[in-house]
């Protein structure tokens, strides 16, 4: 397996990256932990869900398979934040309040420490980026996330993160994850370039 810099940082992945968002419905947990198995064996070592995948069980199955299995060293876990969870206001969104409420349950849920890649699933246009990013620096400074991305961001909103990431010496995205495909391109109009 070929690997790459995820990013702007010496953390090295596999270019194929595992996704979980099916993992508990449609795909059974067995079949889950098969795939996981055979991903791991044919050496992708980057895996990533989203707390709302499937209502956590995304997350609850790949840290069963990761604990049980001795295997959280071998691989570069990612997960997102952003979603409703819940009935109460603040069971979704950008808010610092969300944002590390919902990276103690995907911690529970994962059975981890940490989390190597923790992802904003999608923009929040009502909560300034700052009070996000400031969230996402107590992480890191915690120990409980190594690195920081966003998901589905337009590229304005990137490059306002990475302007305020400087400007107030935040931690900073290392990544985006757009959504590409042959019938959403359009991340080769900003993004990309």
């Amino acid at each position: 397996m070929e690997y790459r810099s995820l990013g702007r940082t010496g953390v090295m992945v596999s270019p194929l990256c595992l996704g979980a968002m099916n993992f508990g419905g449609p795909t059974s947990e067995a079949d889950a932990l098969i795939i996981l198995n055979r991903a791991l064996e044919a050496g992708v070592n980057f895996i990533d869900t989203a707390n709302v995948y499937t209502g956590g069980d995304g997350e609850r199955i790949v840290g069963t398979f990761l604990k049980e299995g001795g295997k959280r060293d071998q691989v570069v876990l990612a997960t997102k934040v952003y979603s409703r969870m819940g009935t109460l206001p603040n069971d979704a969104g950008g808010s610092r309040y969300h944002v590390i409420t919902a990276c103690e349950d995907s911690l529970r849920r994962l059975q981890t420490d940490h989390i190597d890649l923790y992802q904003q699933h999608r923009p929040s246009l009502t909560i300034p980026q700052d009070e996000t990013l400031r969230a996402y620096d107590d992480l890191v400074r915690s120990g409980k996330v190594r690195y920081i991305g966003s998901s589905t961001f337009p590229a304005w909103m990137v490059m306002e993160a990475l302007a305020i990431s400087e400007r107030y010496g935040l931690v900073r995205f290392i990544s985006e994850q757009p959504p590409y495909n042959l019938l959403d391109r359009r991340v080769e109009n900003e993004m990309i370039p």
